[in-house]
């Protein structure tokens, strides 16, 4: 494919849309690789599958094989989803939610996220979603932004106290945020002192410049 080939020289637009959620979507042949960016940073595929995935290897695939369900929140193209369904070979249940219909459509146009037979895939708010499932889930990720911003609710207590109850004992939080100022790096601190003795933390700065992820174990 000659758009591919050329991408490794030049980034190659394939398709631009609107969206009243994500503003400006863009799907870009970008050295080799079928990416898809907002106006200002990578939603799929590229730096955040990259990231993802370092924060799926920390966990560990070998456990991951082994867990049930999954929930994903904020599931934009699913490069995260390609990883579990791809490389780690995950056979269980994978729940995804999107609140952006038009993220959704280019997702199952030019990444065939509607392949992905183990898939559930729901567009819905993350926070309204978290309220009303009754399922219970071994590992979920939380990625949520809008082109840059993160939303105030992912770390706010009533919002983390679900997460912590949807959680099954031994489960795996992978959370990826976004630091480009103070005010970021305290947010992201704060966020840590809220997880007691019942669950074991980590996290990981400088994560492709500006992700910062957490993995947080629950161990009772």
């Amino acid at each position: 494919m000659l758009a591919k080939f050329f991408s490794y020289f030049i980034p190659i637009n394939v398709v631009k849309k609107n969206s009243s959620i994500s503003n400006t979507l863009e799907v870009t042949w970008n050295n080799g690789e079928l990416v898809l960016d907002s106006k200002n940073t990578n939603y799929s595929y590229g730096s955040l599958q990259r990231i993802l995935r370092k924060g799926l290897k920390y966990i560990g695939f070998e456990r991951i094989k082994k867990f049930e369900n999954i929930l994903v929140l904020g599931v934009a193209g699913g490069s995260v989803i390609k990883t579990l369904a791809d490389e780690i070979k995950f056979k269980g249940t994978i729940t995804g939610v999107e609140i952006d219909k038009e993220v959704v459509a280019i997702a199952n146009i030019y990444f065939k996220l509607n392949e992905i037979k183990n898939l559930d895939l729901i567009i819905d708010d993350a926070f309204e979603f978290v309220l009303k499932t009754k399922n219970k889930y071994d590992l979920i990720i939380i990625d949520i932004f809008q082109d840059t911003t993160m939303p105030n609710f992912l770390f706010e207590d009533f919002f983390i106290n679900r997460i912590n109850f949807l959680l099954n004992v031994n489960g795996f939080i992978l959370f990826n945020t976004m630091v480009i100022n103070e005010k970021d790096k305290k947010r992201n601190l704060d966020y840590k002192k809220k997880f007691d003795g019942n669950y074991s933390l980590r996290m990981y700065p400088k994560v492709e410049v500006h992700n910062e992820l957490f993995t947080i174990k629950k161990l009772a």
